[in-house]
């Protein structure tokens, strides 16, 4: 029986209360049955009673005179009114005299005269007990013995207060049967009708009370591995003791949500502090041969006699290094970084230095950079915005896929740079996307995850907006930022 009590409450509920709709009305219909059995042994006493009256009445003048076969026809007179036939119609008529031997009776072959009545048969011996006893009996007098399948009824028959014998009915307990069966019918039927309504409401309300329980432990059981989402508003509107425990669960769930976010924040700030401390390191040493490489490019501007290529290559180096310095610079300082603005010579560089990766892995790329001359852009920072993203996009792009770039302004104000870089690789999922730009969450195999991390600081220092999406079966990454001091209200595209 263990696992009845296991099912689930969806289930529990309205199996338990079926069953208990079930008993009660069974044990209405028995008491029902029973009230309506009593109701007809009532009934056949009470028209028992009226018929013993007349008879004992009309056979008394016999008794006195002895007169046996007046006497039988008035005994069978009953039985003999076949169309009087009522469903409480007498089964025998005897006439017992004073010494309990039969007078009459309306059965002689089964019931033969001058016998005596305790011979007949163990009825006949539990009646004759009965009128033989001295005490006063109430009449009529009531029997039905046990195990028998018959109903007696018995009176006195006087005659000036003389009494001269007894007058008894034998009735069939057949004869309740046709009222039985109907008795029993009407409470079948009553019955079911009384099913049919309270099942249904019964197994909607219990569904409807036992799915929030359901759901609520099927949440709850979440709670080791994910915070669980809140319970529907709409589950269970009500304010009883059910509705109190959803609503004490939304608010626990609520508190464990921003627990989680604080934790992941102290996460996130211890990491960016370690990383901080490392990158203020590294910082030192890059920094120091730096400024040597910076020194080394200027004096050799000082020389006269190089060709034009080899000055080209040198404003490629230097913007290389200062882009290398204004990057360490952005990472490790809180302020807006003072630089240079971006040009269309920073386009073409960062356009000549990825062309070596997306010919390695044949990938087609579309440039579309609509700008004026020059931007109030930091054109450092810009430059390692751009590289990062394309080369991101050039590894992540499957062999002889699709990147492109659109960068442009991104209002009629012109006060927004904005930056799309696309590409037709992997999907990301909603893992990913979560924790995509935090340090070491790197989306391909062999990534170190500090390449958008970096991205995401950089985009942060300039005031500006960086954000990712799958869209059209591709992966877009959205740069906004601002030009001048007004600052951009969104990171769509």
């Amino acid at each position: 029986m263990r696992w009845l009590f296991n099912l689930s409450f969806r289930h529990k509920i309205p199996l338990w209360t079926s069953f208990l709709i079930g008993f009660s009305i069974l044990v209405v219909s028995a008491a029902l049955m029973t009230r309506a059995y009593d109701d007809m042994k009532r009934a056949v006493v009470i028209s028992a009673d009226n018929l013993a009256h007349t008879l004992a009445n009309t056979v008394a003048p016999t008794l006195l005179h002895d007169d046996t076969w007046r006497a039988f026809e008035i005994v069978r007179s009953p039985l003999r009114a076949e169309l009087a036939r009522t469903p409480v119609q007498v089964d025998a008529v005897v006439v017992l005299g004073r010494d309990l031997k039969v007078f009459v009776s309306s059965e002689p072959d089964t019931l033969p005269m001058l016998s005596e009545a305790a011979t007949l048969g163990d009825d006949w011996k539990q009646l004759s007990a009965q009128l033989s006893a001295p005490k006063a009996t109430t009449w009529p007098l009531v029997l039905e013995p046990d195990n028998s399948s018959y109903l007696y009824l018995a009176l006195p028959v006087t005659d000036k207060d003389a009494q001269l014998g007894h007058m008894v009915l034998r009735y069939s307990k057949s004869v309740f049967h046709p009222w039985f069966i109907d008795t029993i019918w009407q409470a079948l039927g009553i019955g079911l009708l009384v099913l049919a309504v309270l099942i249904p409401i019964n197994w909607y309300w219990g569904g409807r009370m036992a799915t929030p329980l359901v759901d609520l432990a099927q949440r709850m059981g979440m709670m080791p591995a994910a915070v669980p989402q809140p319970l529907p508003p709409d589950l269970y509107p009500y304010d009883d003791e059910l509705g109190q425990m959803f609503k004490a669960y939304d608010r626990m769930v609520l508190a464990l949500r921003d627990k989680a976010a604080l934790e992941n924040q102290m996460v996130k700030s211890e990491r960016l502090a370690a990383i901080g401390q490392l990158t203020a390191g590294i910082a030192h040493e890059i920094n120091n041969p730096l400024a040597g490489l910076i020194t080394s490019v200027d004096t050799l501007r000082l020389q006269r006699d190089l060709d034009p290529r080899a000055l080209r290559h040198l404003d490629l180096v230097d913007r290389g290094l200062t882009q290398i310095r204004d990057t360490v610079a952005a990472l490790l300082v809180q302020t807006r970084v003072q630089a240079r603005p971006l040009n269309q010579h920073d386009l073409e560089d960062i356009h000549t230095l990825i062309q070596p990766q997306v010919a390695k892995r044949r990938i087609r790329l579309d440039w579309s950079a609509a700008m004026p001359a020059e931007l109030p852009a930091p054109a450092s920072l810009v430059r390692q915005i751009l590289i990062n993203l394309l080369l991101n996009a050039v590894q992540a792009a499957a062999e002889d896929g699709h990147v492109s770039l659109w960068l442009g302004r991104k209002d009629d104000s012109g006060s927004c740079l904005s930056m799309v870089v696309r590409n037709d690789g992997t999907l990301l999922d909603e893992e990913q996307l979560a924790h995509l730009f935090e340090p070491f969450a790197s989306t391909r195999s062999g990534g170190h995850g500090l390449g958008l991390w970096v991205t995401y600081q950089i985009v942060t220092q300039l005031e500006g907006r960086i954000a990712a999406r799958n869209i059209d079966g591709q992966v877009e990454f959205v740069v906004n930022l601002p030009l001048g001091e007004t600052s951009c209200s969104t990171a769509s595209a």
